[in-house]
């Protein structure tokens, strides 16, 4: 099998015995089914034996992992889905299913992998830089909307303070009008 990285190395074999341990022997150690969900996630490649009869059971571990997600509020798998899967069983389209399933979650892995990568190129220091210098024009412009008007170096400064005061009276008188009016509604 390979691994997520693509190389084919053998995969960690995990023992699990009748009291239900599971136990690493890569790492000589025990470890859980959230441990296996993790190295799941994480692409390592394993399988589990029974530790007794030596049977994989690698399949009936992650359909555990499955359940105990879907349980524990992690959940996925739509109702409808499940129970089409559920139909699936015994069917006479049961023995395509699984390649079906896999072709179509590779497709998904693939157009995920694309749509990363085509979010990653719009995110590139240049589009980032085109997008603050953006940022930075809109912000100036709003500024200087905002900004009291100063004289503009030909000896008109006096007129534009003037200009200046006479706005912020009227604006003043009409927030004293929209205030009085309120004060009419509410009283």
């Amino acid at each position: 099998m390979a691994s997520k990285d693509g190389s084919s190395e053998e995969p960690i074999v995990i023992k699990k015995y009748a009291n239900r341990r599971l136990y690493n022997t890569q790492s000589s150690s025990y470890i859980t089914l959230d441990d296996l969900a993790r190295m799941t996630r994480d692409g390592v490649d394993f399988k589990v034996i029974d530790a007794k009869t030596g049977n994989d059971i690698t399949h009936a571990i992650l359909t555990q992992i499955i359940m105990e997600e879907e349980a524990n509020g992690e959940q996925m798998l739509p109702v409808s889905f499940l129970r089409q899967l559920i139909g699936m069983y015994g069917n006479s389209m049961q023995a395509m299913m699984p390649s079906y399933l896999e072709a179509t979650m590779d497709n998904f892995r693939t157009n995920q992998v694309k749509l990363q990568e085509a979010f990653k190129s719009s995110m590139a220091p240049d589009a980032l830089s085109k997008m603050a210098e953006t940022n930075m024009a809109m912000f100036k412009a709003a500024a200087t909307a905002f900004m009291p008007k100063t004289g503009n170096g030909n000896g008109n400064g006096k007129a534009a303070e003037n200009e200046e005061s006479s706005e912020l009276d009227e604006l003043r008188a009409q927030m004293k009008a929209m205030q009085d009016k309120l004060d009419k509604l509410g009283g």
